[in-house]
């Protein structure tokens, strides 16, 4: 079998797969060992308290600073709203 190759070129991006290299490709089932299979599957209980996933968009001037700050932003920008929630009440809407 020819040496395959390399997925990264010499500008070190990742180069095109031909449609022969994508034919040979397994799904991970088949190439993963059951027991690591078994931990990618399932992801363990949230921590509590449990946060609730929705879609809200946010100006540029408000996510970028958090954003900015690197990994685990969402959870910095929360922080924030519950602060403000301290001294503030949303306003209802009529």
């Amino acid at each position: 079998m020819p040496k395959s190759k390399p997925l990264i070129d010499q500008q070190e991006e990742v180069r095109e797969l031909s449609l022969a290299e994508i034919k040979q490709m397994r799904p991970a089932s088949a190439s993963l060992p059951s027991s690591l299979q078994a931990k990618l599957r399932t992801r363990g209980p949230q921590k509590s308290p449990t946060k609730e996933r929705i879609t809200i968009r946010l100006s540029p001037e408000v996510v970028q600073p958090f954003r900015a700050t690197g990994e685990g932003w969402q959870s910095r920008l929360d922080a924030a709203l519950k602060d403000w929630l301290k001294s503030h009440k949303p306003a209802s809407v009529a």
